[in-house]
């Protein structure tokens, strides 16, 4: 920011005084906002994190704390004269740098998120932010009477054969959504409300303006993206069906059951493939869960990235609480950047299975962008993603890369040249991949938007929830759901990262976008075999992206690094090959979907 300054300074001579003045307040007013702003980001951090990582039933002080910090972090960025001043001088903008506009408007739209003008309801906001997130994350999830954890409730969905004790595992699953219901309702009425302070229509426009789009602009470039890659989806729903119906000893159903499916959710479905020759749990749980930690770091380390600091490790909650633990902590893995500076941090649950092993490359992708964008050049109110769904992007690219076979024998982790079945590593690959794009871009995209933008009654959030499954995803409850039940509301997102699903649609066309021009134009190997692994000019490539931060226009920096508009088109190049294959299985299968959603 110094050497900025001292640009502007040699660039204003012979310039009026006026013009002067102008810049020189800008970067006064720019300077002691992020002072102040990073002593309460960090002090605000703090407290969350302290919420999330040791959540006491009873206990009263961790709630009161993140609502102390957040009330004070939301009077500063909200207050009335940071609205003001940021405002004034945006009406200017011939006289300002690219990068102080672009800092003007990051005040602006943290100040939406909690106004002055509004601070009653900023409070009240705070308050109930931090209800539902106790109440969701300290549930006590219990199967027959007996606790259990969210991660025991997976792996049931993930090997049981047997129905009975699936439907079990699922019901439970989403008895957490029925005390959250009333929770979610207040909330979506307090964050309209407090962005409308600032003229946004609604939350969700709010959250969608970060991109620099419309609210009719993203719901637009999302049913695209379901469009484009439907026929896929399509082949893999009839596949999923007819296969499941074989393995439960059931009539292959009009439509998916929600229990069937490997995921509380149906957001993925890739456990249904074991790939012969690759067998990673067995080799990871030898290997136990620090090793897949430090492994990940390895893998960045080798593409020339700096090791992790060693306060990394020291504040990080990388694993499991131990049984005897008088506490719980949110199992939802996550990355923080504490103080937009040097603390970064990971909440995870490893354990040494493949799952975990993918998890941790790309939370340490998450960790990586902090780390790169990080420098001088990129001043803290911009240090975040090109946008949203960059970073996503960036950290599910290197999960896939690091579940590529060439890479997996670099590591040791199968024999050099294991004969496996290609076409089945592409489809658990697909029943990942493709199959999240319905459910980011259609099923939780929409469903926010009805809650935020459309003004969803309470008593139709069931309702809505399944008819929009059903369209976007094929699938269906096990029985009837009434609004007794709140079944969205079991995903954190809808209840603590609001309106901003369509992140992980869009972040995995970029990660296709990203990882086709490193393999086709970079390592000159396959998409879908490659080894990043010691490619210095992999590296480089990537941190050329990440060490901008927020301070290019996501469209120009995705134009400019891979040659192309935002596009689907590298995903359904990459899955060529298995959407012939799966014709032919599906080949007189009479049970599918539409052309198009329902």
């Amino acid at each position: 920011m110094k050497k900025l300054a001292f640009l502007l300074l040699i660039a204003s001579v012979g310039c009026n005084p006026k013009t002067e003045t102008k810049v020189s307040d800008v970067d006064q007013f720019l300077n002691s906002y992020t002072e102040q702003f990073l002593a309460l980001y960090k002090e605000y951090s703090e407290a969350e994190w302290q919420a999330n990582t040791k959540i006491i039933e009873g206990d009263t002080l961790a709630s009161y704390n993140v609502t102390q910090a957040g009330g004070a972090y939301a009077s500063f960025t909200g207050s009335a004269e940071n609205i003001e001043q940021a405002t004034k001088f945006l009406q200017n903008k011939t006289s300002l740098s690219n990068i102080q506009i672009k800092q003007l408007e990051a005040i602006l739209y943290a100040a939406a998120s909690n106004p002055g003008t509004v601070s009653n309801l900023v409070e009240e906001k705070i308050k109930a932010d931090a209800a539902q997130n106790a109440a969701l994350f300290g549930f006590d999830f219990q199967i027959d009477g007996k606790s259990v954890s969210t991660n025991e409730i997976d792996e049931i969905l993930k090997t049981s054969d047997n129905l009975d004790e699936r439907l079990a595992a699922w019901n439970t699953s989403k008895e957490v959504g029925v005390g959250l219901k009333d929770g979610l309702g207040n909330l979506v009425n307090l964050r309209n409300q407090t962005v409308q302070a600032l003229d946004y229509n609604d939350y969700f426009s709010y959250q969608v303006s970060d991109y620099g789009m419309s609210r009719e602009e993203m719901l637009a470039l999302c049913e695209q993206l379901i469009q484009d890659i439907w026929p896929l989806y399509r082949e893999l729903h009839t596949y999923a069906r007819y296969e499941l119906a074989t393995k439960y000893e059931q009539e292959v159903p009009e439509m998916l059951p929600a229990h069937w499916l490997p995921n509380r959710w149906g957001q993925s479905w890739s456990s249904m493939v074991e790939v012969e020759g690759i067998d990673l749990d067995a080799i990871l749980e030898k290997k136990g869960p620090e090793w897949l930690v430090k492994q990940a770091e390895l893998f960045y380390v080798s593409m020339g990235f700096e090791p992790l600091p060693q306060s990394f490790y020291d504040k990080s909650s990388l694993y499991p609480l131990p049984e005897e633990a008088d506490y719980k902590k949110n199992n939802h893995a996550s990355a923080w950047h504490m103080d937009l500076q040097q603390d970064v941090r990971s909440l995870m649950s490893v354990t040494p299975n493949a799952r975990w092993y993918e998890t941790t490359h790309h939370e340490l992708g998450h960790i990586y962008y902090y780390m790169e964008y990080t420098n001088p050049d990129v001043p803290p109110l911009l240090r975040g993603g090109a946008n949203r769904a960059f970073h996503e992007g960036v950290g599910s690219q290197m999960g896939l890369a690091a579940m590529q076979k060439p890479f997996l024998e670099g590591l040791g982790l199968i024999d050099e040249g294991v004969e496996t079945d290609d076409m089945q590593v592409l489809l658990k690959e697909a029943l990942d991949m493709v199959v999240v794009m319905p459910w980011g871009s259609g099923v939780m995209t929409q469903f926010e938007n009805s809650l935020y933008a459309e003004s969803l009654p309470m008593d139709q959030y069931n309702k809505k929830w399944w008819e929009l499954k059903k369209k976007y995803q094929g699938i269906v409850p096990p029985t009837e759901r009434g609004e007794e039940y709140c079944d969205a509301a079991s995903k954190t997102h809808i209840n603590n990262d609001p309106a901003q699903y369509y992140d992980y649609s869009l972040s995995t066309v970029i990660l296709f976008q990203l990882h086709n021009h490193i393999a086709e134009n970079i390592l000159k190997q396959d998409p879908r075999a490659t080894n990043y692994f010691g490619s210095k000019e992999a590296g480089e490539f990537l941190q050329g992206i990440l060490s901008k931060g927020a301070t290019e226009d996501w469209r120009v920096l995705m134009k400019e690094n891979t040659g192309e508009e935002i596009s689907a088109k590298a995903m359904l190049k990459y899955f060529e090959p298995l959407m012939s294959y799966l014709q032919e299985q599906n080949e007189g299968r009479e049970h599918t979907l539409g052309d198009k959603p329902m």
